[in-house]
């Protein structure tokens, strides 16, 4: 649901938490591209989920990378000048550094970032938030639309069990946090600073600790999330478990301030391991690139296991050539078709979940997309 700011006397804080979508899909923003699919025309993706490495410190229990091995390849700098001029010249509109790895780490990091923004990409990053210190914060934070840290725990003690790192490491990633808060007051920039929990249902109590934790540090949102699993169930996520948890929730939420908005993503919490769609219609709009430079769908498919579905390499092709070619569309055309069943041939809650549920409601006549009367949300390029 988007919530329109009829205010004008709200803070600038309270008005940005109040227009954050980060339960949904903002396809009703880019009805263009939504029209450019239903006339079977090539078009570029909105958004751009990708790592710029595989590599990464922590040892998350909850980490899908660990499912996600593909043979590894160097993103230079060079390749993502090329990459990135792709990207401009073609109308992606958003580009996160998340993905399969801790891109922080790659030489080709804040360059990236700025380049990216020079070029009129709106450019993100989700991060362990390790190596985000001062110097590296003040290169980047004016050229990102948002950062969000993986933070799991309401105590250094508990994250640091959680994500398999140290004490240490954790008490760090937290006094860079609240350097980065600091830096957007001092500076008035437009970034938008949050925490995420990625929950999985037997570590429930940290949520109210870690809402508290968020409150304190003084960052835009927390938001408490879902756990993916692959189509085996690998990571052993209970998704019944979260039933004993959703109290807890919605008293996170009640602790919301003007300054700080806690925000449970409920619709993939309440769905599970279910599906009511079976054809894969979202990868076109939100596609997936691991830090090892490949191109697939989406991050389920990154592994060597599905390498039917792997289409380039954006460390030695270019992007341009991978999507307007044959390969590309061939692949994305698979997943919409009859031959392919979402509900049995993929893992849980991806990150097109909510893209396709809404492209295939559309298809359907349930529940037709149309251009939004409202204005356009925060991260409006961030499917």
């Amino acid at each position: 649901m988007v919530h329109h700011v009829a205010h004008e006397s709200l803070s600038p804080a309270r008005d940005l938490t109040e227009r954050l979508v980060l339960d949904g899909t903002k396809l009703a923003w880019h009805m263009d591209r939504v029209r450019a699919w239903e006339r079977r025309e090539r078009f570029a993706p909105i958004t751009i989920d990708m790592a710029l490495t595989r590599a990464c410190q922590a040892a998350c229990v909850f980490c899908y990378a660990v499912l996600q091995e593909s043979n590894r390849q160097e993103l230079s700098i060079a390749a993502m000048e090329r990459f990135l001029t792709d990207c401009a010249e073609m109308g992606v509109r958003g580009i996160s550094l998340v993905s399969d790895g801790e891109s922080t780490m790659s030489p080709a990091f804040a360059y990236t970032v700025r380049r990216g923004a020079e070029l009129g990409i709106s450019m993100a990053n989700g991060t362990n938030g390790y190596l985000m210190d001062l110097a590296l914060a003040e290169q980047v934070l004016p050229y990102l639309t948002y950062i969000r840290i993986n933070y799991n725990g309401g105590t250094v003690e508990s994250n640091a069990k959680i994500m398999g790192v140290t004490p240490e490491f954790s008490q760090h990633v937290l006094d860079n946090v609240s350097e980065m808060v600091a830096i957007k007051k001092r500076d008035h920039l437009a970034v938008t600073i949050g925490l995420q929990q990625v929950l999985m249902p037997q570590y429930g109590q940290e949520i109210i600790p870690l809402a508290q934790l968020a409150l304190d540090i003084g960052v835009d949102y927390l938001v408490i999330k879902h756990c993916s699993d692959d189509e085996h169930g690998s990571l052993g996520v209970d998704y019944k478990g979260y039933l004993k948890w959703y109290d807890t929730i919605r008293q996170a939420e009640a602790m919301s301030t003007p300054r700080t908005q806690i925000i449970a993503k409920w619709n993939k919490i309440q769905a599970g391991n279910h599906r009511d769609y079976a054809r894969c219609y979202g990868a076109p709009f939100i596609l997936q690139i691991s830090g090892s430079g490949l191109v697939a769908p989406c991050g389920m498919l990154f592994n060597e296991r599905y390498a039917k579905f792997h289409i380039g390499n954006i460390a030695t092709e270019s992007f341009k050539d991978i999507i307007n070619g044959d390969r590309y569309w061939d692949v994305m055309n698979y997943l919409a078709s009859d031959k392919f069943d979402a509900r049995r041939m993929c893992g849980f809650l991806c990150i097109q979940h909510l893209t396709n549920d809404a492209l295939d409601r559309h298809v359907k006549g349930a529940a037709v997309l149309a251009e939004s009367p409202l204005p356009a949300p925060a991260h409006q390029n961030f499917l």
